[in-house]
């Protein structure tokens, strides 16, 4: 709990390529309250503040009501993406100054004769060696000199940088080099921001440490130029919240944090969707669940297996690695507004390319000329022209159909319908594609998953990615367009710690990470005292990262609510048997272990939103019926199109079937049955057979 949850109302963001979505509770009516307008892309916080406006006038609140406003933001994602990216400049230990560029010398295609490199966002010009060295146990065996120092220092200076990584050999063991390098630089040019490996990344693997630490240090002025820019334009408009930030890891922290570790925002905005899945897979009792979130611009993958979502240690962004805790998401560029085309040689694309807020797809009217999802959708019939976004944005259908016809059905020689239905197959083939890989890497089955089909476009694809699958069981949400915002809504403060210590995870072994663990828990409890969370709410969750001796990578094992001492190791020990085996087909119990780091993750509990309320409107009537192509090879068939909340619990739909909602459609295809569950939430089915 903080101080302002006193204040009634809540609010959750997330900031899309596309589209901004707001997730709004209010305590006094214990009611949650979706509400959704594109997104600025030349300032995210003014499409930001124009939606709270707008919702509190629409739902019946003041900004003075707001108490916590938790923002998810693709800031720092689109910044690495685009490269825009502010000059910046690495010091690492003398002799290690190509690490960035050597990279790891894995290929990942095989079969190419002229292979990409791996990306340097540093070129070699602006990376600088420092003379020194701390040995792998923390041990200083050359200290820095200060003609060193300033050497480095007056290097900086000639190179007209904005920002500063510091990365030198074996500081996660020990980081007194870096800060007092940093603490030159700092007093020599006030001016630059310094992020240090030992702070942001303190964990072995020299590449990847440095990698995520130049994302870091580049991405420090955007981060804080974007939430200086945020805070200004709600105190211009009298608006004084809480203020927290989705990190990737499913957790929110202070600007502050946020300004000084913005690598830990690359998955800010999918996290929320994966926390929502996971939450709704408790709910609705389905423990193994994918959770599918389409926007306009990509396609999100979380996978929910025994109610609960995977932390990985490291990911990756545009091939470059990023080694903090992060919600295991798998990203394909596939969305409403990934662009169509066929090339030279006759062959149909989709996306990765995507027409985003602006232009839009060709219906938007806003300038577009290249077809999109979205368009062969709406030519299909399975989007209402007068009811995009609530009724609030009319789509053009004639465009989309002349757009179609044009650039995809006339070099294939199709009627705009046919080419339409071969934009969506090719679509959804891609789709299922990405959720196989993501399950087939952990050794499991997608017939044993529920689908849960979320964000503004995929709802429409969802019965034709689960067919491709052989999943037979799909969760429409509640407010499903804006679901990722629902997850970031009840999201918690959370901040992660590791400490390596490479040693045999054995009983006899085990004293050191005793006081790892309590020197850890001291840090921690400091760090959510300074975020006012009282003892009461704050949870700490200790894990090991551990290998068989002589491997090369590692499992992370949660260790438990039991105290760090060594009568846990056995039960941890048979822990990672099980989960290698499972993950890899193999495993032997009697090899030995080695531990690699220890890792302390711990929650500021927040006051959850309370389940919404009952829906009013569930008549058991269709609200009406339209034209649609089942496949695009027959002709148009009228299905009847229903408002959500007119589906009571007592209601059986069967496919084809149109359900509209304010922000999002859903396209029940022919052989699935919807009902009601439990808060609203509709549950399909293949063959009939609707779900208990």
């Amino acid at each position: 709990m903080t101080k302002r949850d006193d204040k009634p109302v809540r609010i959750g963001v997330d900031i899309g390529g596309t589209f901004t979505d707001l997730q709004i509770w209010d305590a006094r009516t214990q009611r949650v309250h979706a509400h959704k307008l594109p997104t600025t892309p030349a300032d995210p916080s003014i499409g930001l503040m124009d939606g709270i406006r707008a919702a509190a006038q629409r739902f019946g609140f003041t900004l003075d009501d707001v108490g916590h406003v938790l923002h998810g933001t693709t800031i720092a994602t689109n910044a690495v993406l685009e490269r825009k990216l502010p000059r910046g400049a690495l010091v690492t230990t003398a002799g290690f100054e190509d690490v960035l560029e050597i990279g790891r010398h894995a290929r990942r295609d095989i079969y190419s004769v002229r292979p990409v490199p791996t990306p340097a966002l540093i070129p070699r010009d602006r990376r600088i060696g420092l003379v020194e060295r701390m040995t792998a146990r923390g041990i200083a065996e050359t200290p820095p000199g200060d003609g060193d120092l300033d050497a480095v220092v007056k290097r900086l200076a000639s190179l007209d940088v904005a920002t500063v990584a510091i990365c030198l050999l074996h500081a996660y063991a020990n980081g007194a080099h870096e800060r007092r390098l940093a603490q030159r630089i700092v007093e020599a040019m006030p001016h630059l921001t310094v992020s240090c490996s030992s702070a942001i990344s303190p964990e072995i693997r020299e590449y990847e440490r440095t990698s995520t630490t130049v994302l870091n240090a580049l991405l420090q002025p955007v981060v804080h130029a974007y939430i200086e820019k945020l805070t200004q334009r709600m105190a211009e408009a009298h608006f004084a919240p809480t203020l927290l930030i989705v990190q990737s890891n499913g957790g929110v922290c202070t600007p502050e944090t946020a300004a000084q570790e913005p690598v830990r925002l690359l998955l800010s905005g999918p996290s929320g969707g994966a926390m929502a899945a996971r939450s709704l897979s408790r709910d609705l009792g389905f423990p193994d669940l994918v959770g599918v979130d389409m926007g306009g611009t990509s396609y999100d993958i979380a996978v929910v297996k025994g109610g609960g979502v995977e932390i990985v240690t490291q990911g990756e962004i545009d091939r470059l690695p990023v080694r903090v805790p992060m919600i295991e998401i798998r990203t394909i560029g596939a969305g409403g507004g990934s662009i169509a085309r066929v090339d030279v040689a006759g062959r149909l694309s989709v996306g990765p390319e995507s027409a985003g807020a602006r232009p839009g797809p060709v219906c938007y009217g806003r300038g577009g000329n290249e077809p999109t999802v979205t368009d062969a959708n709406l030519l299909l019939g399975r989007l209402d022209p007068a009811f995009f976004l609530g009724g609030t944005m009319a789509l053009d259908v004639d465009a989309a159909r002349r757009a179609i016809a044009e650039r995809i059905g006339a070099p294939l020689d199709l009627d705009p319908q046919a080419a339409a239905a071969g934009i969506l197959r090719l679509t959804d083939t891609s789709l299922a594609a990405a959720i196989r890989v993501s399950l087939f890497e952990k050794g499991l089955d997608p017939r044993d998953f529920a689908l849960l089909s979320f964000g503004g476009a995929g709802s429409v694809h969802a019965c034709a990615v689960a067919e491709e699958l052989g999943v037979r069981t799909i969760v429409f949400p509640v407010d499903a367009s804006t679901l990722s915002a629902r997850g970031i809504l009840a999201a918690d403060i959370e901040h992660a710690y590791a400490r390596v210590d490479v040693r045999p995870f054995t009983a006899e072994a085990f004293e050191p990470f005793v006081r790892h663990a309590e020197a850890l828990r001291s840090e921690a409890n400091a760090r959510l005292e300074a975020d006012g969370i009282a003892p009461p709410f704050r949870e700490l969750k200790f894990a090991f990262d551990l290998r068989y001796l002589g491997q090369a990578f590692e499992l992370t094992i949660p260790w438990g609510d039991a105290a760090v001492d060594e009568s846990g190791v056995a039960r941890v020990t048979a822990h990672f048997h099980d989960l290698h085996r499972q993950r890899f087909s193999y495993a032997d119990p009697t090899a030995p272990l080695e531990a690699v780091t220890l890792r302390l993750t711990v929650l500021g509990r927040l006051e959850k939103p309370e389940n919404r309320a009952p829906l009013k409107d569930d008549n058991g009537t269709a609200l009406g019926a339209r034209s649609v192509y089942v496949d695009g090879r027959s002709g148009a068939r009228v299905v009847p199109v229903w408002r959500r909340d007119a589906i009571g619990p007592a209601t059986v739909l069967e496919g084809p079937a149109v359900i509209e909602e304010d922000y999002t459609t859903a396209w029940l295809a022919p052989g699935w049955t919807v009902r009601r569950a439990s808060g609203g939430h509709l549950v399909a089915t293949r063959n009939g057979k609707v779900a208990s």
